[in-house]
């Protein structure tokens, strides 16, 4: 595939979440699931004051650190709720790396990091996403190859017109035998 400018395989930068929408450590969880409902989310980064990712905050870490405990939201700040350390996957990954890593840790979100700052998010759902594209890629890729393959094939078997090897006769139906392009009664000759 990649002869013909294709790229077989598909990255992380192609279907994570970008920009990252961010929180600092201090604020609020009322505010964080303000912002998850503003920006219609399914988790924040958690940021330092020097804008470094310190962990993630998922509708999940809302619902168990703050209201099965029947806390009181603007008093539980993000850094208490948060997931951490935050794992993280690079930009050039493959997406099939990105799912073997979720799946080994049973998360469903990995931040993206390039040189060393946070370019995006990338989830399970993002991949799920293009799973039927990837599908629909795999089987041009095979419908191409059977292509070639049948063509080669063709060209190989095709007869050829010119005069036989073995007894000088011109004929249209001269097929390749060890070496030799021999006409249909050679052939049979050859096999008896």
């Amino acid at each position: 595939m990649s002869e013909i400018g294709l790229r077989t395989k598909m990255l992380v930068k192609d279907v994570m979440s970008s920009p990252v929408i961010t929180v600092s450590e201090d604020a609020p969880s009322n505010k964080v699931a303000a912002l998850m409902e503003e920006n219609e989310l399914g988790c924040v980064i958690v940021t330092n004051k020097e804008g470094k990712p310190l962990g993630i905050i998922t509708e999940r870490d809302l619902v168990i650190r703050v209201l099965s405990k029947n806390s009181k939201p603007d008093s539980v700040k993000a850094k208490e709720i948060m997931t951490s350390p935050l794992v993280t996957i690079e930009p050039d990954a493959t997406i099939n790396e990105a799912a073997k890593k979720m799946n080994k840790l049973n998360i469903r979100r990995l931040g993206v990091i390039y040189k060393g700052n946070l370019v995006g998010v990338v989830s399970s759902k993002d991949i799920l996403g293009v799973m039927p594209e990837l599908i629909e890629i795999i089987q041009e890729k095979t419908r191409i190859e059977k292509a070639t393959e049948t063509e080669e094939s063709e060209v190989e078997e095709a007869p050829l017109s010119g005069y036989c090897d073995r007894c000088g006769v011109f004929s249209d139906n001269l097929k390749n035998v060890d070496g030799h392009n021999l006409c249909e009664d050679c052939r049979i000759e050859l096999e008896t």
